[in-house]
């Protein structure tokens, strides 16, 4: 019989499971759907101090609503362990494509990571920062449509004893960024490091790092230059080339921003380079985020001197139409 969390999540088949949890297909015997539930693993559910950091971060990822990040729909404590309800989501993971098919045509790999960088933007604007992206953690359904995953889960870790971060800290050193393979807090810029490695797998095949060891892998992230992604894929531009290379800066400052910027240079060079990213026909796909079009075309129909010229031009209209009713004052007393 299968199992039942807080008698109402019906488990019915495991989809997957990692170092730090299992996920499984599930009914909510409530409202009769299908969902996903992802069940931490007993060592990180008896913490006290996670337990709290883990509410704490499921509340924050449960106000994220936006088309390509994964709604989570509860989170609860059910036989000594934690687990998170998040929307089912048909098809496959980001990894698993790679596997099979990298390296991706760049359209295809385009439109996927577009995608992945208009969720990650949306919960920058939120506040908050993923701080473990990784292509496990990008869901593809079968019409292509793009689910992010996993909000807050690594932030939480951070709150279990020193002698207990180990395994979990290094769950994915592939894709960390400098500063986080240093210890230090990770920010917007972070994610977009990690997007980065991901571009680059999804390009390429391979991660621009490889070592045997967690420790060796950091040191390679903080101070070893990636190599050329064109060496691996002749089919990279120049000019691809060098949006990746940038991203992978080992200076937070010198990488773009957030993950909204990083979504409209990478719009941009697909309309400009002829990738196809707006006609190409191969499957159905969503539009990417609206809000990164919207600003892109805003930028490109109104550069911001523009605005700036508008707007000197209204005050001083506002200035002489002030003036007016001075001067006519003035020319009555005088006659």
């Amino acid at each position: 019989m299968s199992e039942i969390l807080n008698d109402r999540y019906q488990l019915d088949k495991k989809l997957g499971e990692g170092g730090m949890a299992i996920v499984f297909q599930a009914t909510d015997l409530m409202l009769e759907r299908t969902i996903a539930v992802k069940i931490l693993r007993k060592a990180f559910s008896a913490s006290g101090a996670f337990q709290q950091r883990f509410k704490e971060e499921a509340r924050a990822a449960a106000n994220l609503t936006h088309p390509n990040i994964v709604t989570v729909h509860d989170f609860g404590f059910d036989h000594d362990r934690l687990f998170i309800v998040m929307e089912y989501v048909p098809g496959t993971d980001l990894k698993e494509i790679i596997k099979n098919h990298a390296p991706l045509p760049i359209p295809q790999a385009s439109r996927l990571f577009v995608q992945a960088c208009a969720g990650i933007g949306y919960a920058h604007r939120a506040g908050l920062v993923h701080c473990d992206i990784k292509p496990h953690n990008i869901l593809v359904t079968p019409d292509s449509r793009v689910k992010v995953t996993d909000f807050g889960i690594a932030r939480a870790l951070a709150s279990v004893k020193p002698d207990e971060r180990t395994r979990a800290i290094w769950g994915s050193p592939a894709y960390f960024s400098p500063e986080q393979a240093a210890g230090r807090a990770p920010s917007p810029a972070s994610d977009v490091y990690s997007l980065g490695v991901v571009l680059f797998e999804m390009l390429t095949g391979e991660l621009p790092f490889m070592d045997s060891t967690p420790q060796d892998l950091a040191l390679k992230h903080r101070y070893e230059e990636p190599p050329s992604p064109r060496h691996i894929n002749p089919e990279i531009s120049p000019a691809l080339e060098e949006i990746i290379l940038k991203v992978l800066s080992k200076e937070a400052s010198a990488r773009y921003r957030t993950a909204d910027q990083l979504g409209r240079i990478v719009i941009s060079f697909t309309e400009l380079e002829g990738n196809g990213y707006l006609t190409e026909a191969e499957s159905p796909s969503p539009p990417p985020d609206p809000s990164l079009e919207a600003i892109l075309a805003l930028e490109q129909r109104h550069p911001p001197h523009q605005w700036l010229t508008v707007l000197l031009g209204l005050l001083a209209l506002i200035s002489v139409g002030g003036l007016i009713p001075f001067w006519l004052w003035v020319y009555f007393q005088i006659n």
